[in-house]
C-alpha cells in the first residue's frame, strides 16, 4: 500500500472533458488531452491494497488492479504497464469503453466514491505508449500449427494475439473492409479515435498475426473449407443480430437499426465518404434503447446537426442509489448519464412503441407511444397515455440476440446452439466440433468488452492445449463463471 492516508487525503478526480460546444464540433475524444496525469498519481494512492481485492472479482479478466496502482502512484509507468499487460491486451480500448465493474466492486466504495480504476488504467497504457514500453512480442519459434480466427473484434484480437504469441501461425478473418469489428464500425470516434485500433494491430502484424479483410465466412470461403486449411479455428463472429421492433410502419423509410446507421460516421472519419448516407442533420430523431449502443446514436445524432434528439426507453429510469437487492460488490443498475446525454436530447423512461407514421412518400414523420407499467409481472400499456412525436430518423438499439444464422457459419461447421441462441461450448470454450472453438458475444451473448477480451484469452488457452496437449497461457474464465457480474 503505497500511501496508507491517500484515501482519506485526496478525493475522487475525474478526467475532464471538453466543453460541450466545443467537442459537437469535431469527432474527437470528449475528453481534456493530458487532463489525468496532473491528478492520476493521487488519484491510484486512494486504492487500499485490500486484504481481498474485490474489484479483481468484478474484473472479468481478473486484473492487477491495486499492483498497477502502486507502480502509477509511484509514477513507474513501465512497471504500472507490464502488470496491466499481465491480464489485458488491450488496456486502451477496455480504459476508453468498459462500464468499469471493477469500480463497482471496489472496497472504498461500500462509504466512500470508489477509486478511479478506468481512468489509472488508461492513464497507464497512454504513457507507455508516448514511452515505447508497447513494443511487439514476437514467439522465439513457431509451433508449425495453424489458426484461423473469425472475427476482429475484441474477443478475436485478443485470442490472435495470446495464439500468435503461443508460436502458432494465425490469421484473422474479418468480413468488413478494416480491421476491428464493433470497435472500428460500431464505437464512435468520439468514444475511442480509431488511432487505437490501428497501432495495435500494426503491433500485431509485427507479432506475425495475418489478418484478411472483407472475407465472409460462411458467403465468401465455405467453412468447412476453412476448416480443411487450418489446424484449429476459433468463431469470435460477435452477436451481431439486431433485435427488431414489429410494429406497424417498421417498413417506413427512415427507420433504421443502430448498426446500419453507427458505422457510416464512422466511415465518415475513416475518409469512404464526405458525408453519411444516413444522416441525422435537420431531423427530428429518436432513439429507441436506453443502453450504450442508443447513446452512441445519441452523440452521433448531436454531432450531424438533429434538430432534436429523444431517446426512448420501455423500463423505468434507475435510482441514482444501489437497490437493495443490488448490493456491494454487485454490478448495479444505476441512472447513467454519458457524454452523450450532457450534449443534450431529452430521455424518455417506461415507454413503449405502438406504430410509426409517414407522410405520402412513405418516409417516417410521427412515433406513437404510450407509457407502460408493470402489473402482475408484466409491462402493460397505461390507457390514456397514447401520444406522438416527431421522428423523422429512428434507430433501433435494442440490443442483439445471437450469432448471425444468415451466412450459413454455423450450419456449414455443425455447431449446436445453446438454450439461447448462442454457440454452445464446453469449459475449454470447444464447440461441438473437435478443434472449433468459440470466444465472446458468440458464445456468451451479447455482453462487455471486458469479457470479450477474457474469453479470447481463455479460447486460446483451450486452442493451444488441443494444438500441443499442454499450455503455458493464462488459466482460462470459464463460461459458466459469471463472477460479480449479472
Amino acid at each position: 500500500m503505497a500511501d496508507p492516508k491517500g484515501f482519506l487525503n485526496h478525493g475522487r478526480e475525474v478526467a475532464t472533458s471538453r466543453p460541450v460546444d466545443v467537442r459537437l464540433k469535431d469527432w474527437n475524444e470528449v475528453y481534456v488531452p493530458g487532463s489525468l496525469l496532473p491528478i492520476i498519481s493521487k488519484q491510484a494512492s486512494r486504492c487500499m491494497d485490500c486484504g481481498i481485492p474485490f474489484c479483481h472479482n468484478g474484473c472479468p479478466l481478473g486484473n492487477l488492479i491495486p499492483e498497477w496502482n502502486d507502480y502509477a502512484y509511484r509514477e513507474d509507468w513501465a512497471a504500472a504497464s507490464e502488470r496491466l499487460h499481465a491480464t489485458n491486451n488491450f488496456p486502451e480500448f477496455t480504459g476508453r469503453l468498459c462500464p468499469a465493474p471493477c469500480e463497482s466492486a471496489c472496497v472504498l466504495g461500500i462509504n466512500q466514491p470508489a477509486v478511479t480504476i478506468k481512468n489509472v488504467e488508461v492513464s497507464i497504457i497512454d504513457k507507455a505508449w508516448d514511452s515505447g514500453d508497447v513494443e511487439p512480442q514476437a514467439p522465439e519459434r513457431l509451433s508449425g500449427k495453424t489458426v484461423a480466427v473469425i472475427g476482429s473484434g475484441p474477443a478475436g484480437l485478443a485470442a490472435a494475439q495470446q495464439l500468435t504469441r503461443a508460436g502458432h501461425t494465425v490469421a484473422v478473418y474479418e468480413r468488413a473492409d478494416r480491421v476491428g469489428g464493433l470497435l472500428r464500425y460500431g464505437i464512435p470516434e468520439f468514444k475511442m479515435e480509431k488511432r487505437h485500433i490501428n497501432r495495435r494491430i500494426e503491433q500485431m502484424r509485427a507479432e506475425g498475426t495475418r489478418f484478411r479483410t472483407g472475407i465472409e465466412i460462411g458467403r465468401d470461403l465455405k467453412a468447412t473449407d476453412l476448416r480443411k486449411r487450418y489446424d484449429a479455428v476459433v468463431i469470435a463472429a460477435g452477436a451481431t443480430t439486431a433485435r427488431d421492433l414489429p410494429v406497424p410502419g417498421r417498413e417506413l423509410k427512415g427507420v433504421h437499426q443502430a448498426m446500419e446507421y453507427l458505422p457510416l460516421a464512422n466511415k465518415v472519419q475513416e475518409g469512404d465518404f464526405v458525408a453519411p448516407p444516413i444522416t441525422a442533420e435537420g431531423k427530428h430523431v429518436v432513439v429507441i434503447g436506453g443502453g450504450d449502443t442508443g447513446a452512441d446514436c445519441v452523440g452521433t445524432a448531436h454531432r450531424q446537426g438533429a434538430a432534436s434528439v429523444t431517446q426512448l426507453e420501455i423500463m423505468p429510469r434507475p435510482g441514482e442509489d444501489r437497490a437493495p437487492n443490488q448490493p456491494w460488490p454487485t454490478f448495479p443498475m444505476l441512472y447513467k448519464v454519458t457524454s452523450a446525454h450532457e450534449e443534450g436530447g431529452e430521455r424518455v423512461y417506461s415507454v413503449s412503441t405502438t406504430h410509426f407514421e409517414g407522410d405520402e412518400d412513405g418516409n417516417v414523420q410521427w412515433l406513437h407511444l404510450s407509457e407502460v407499467e408493470f402489473i402482475d409481472g408484466k409491462l402493460t400499456s397505461k390507457p390514456g397515455t397514447e401520444r406522438k412525436i416527431p421522428a423523422q430518423l429512428v434507430t433501433l438499439a435494442m440490443g442483439f440476440t445471437g450469432t448471425d444464422r444468415e451466412n450459413g457459419l454455423v450450419e456449414q461447421f455443425g455447431l449446436e446452439l445453446d438454450e439461447r441462441g448462442n454457440i454452445a461450448r464446453d469449459a475449454d470454450f470447444q464447440t461441438n466440433v473437435p478443434g472449433v472453438y468459440v470466444a465472446g458475444d458468440a458464445g456468451r451473448g451479447q455482453s462487455l468488452i471486458v469479457w470479450a477480451i477474457a474469453e479470447g484469452r481463455s479460447a486460446a488457452r483451450g486452442v493451444d492445449r488441443f494444438l500441443t496437449g499442454a499450455s503455458e497461457l493464462p488459466a482460462p474464465i470459464r463460461p459458466t463463471d459469471r463472477s460479480l457480474m449479472v
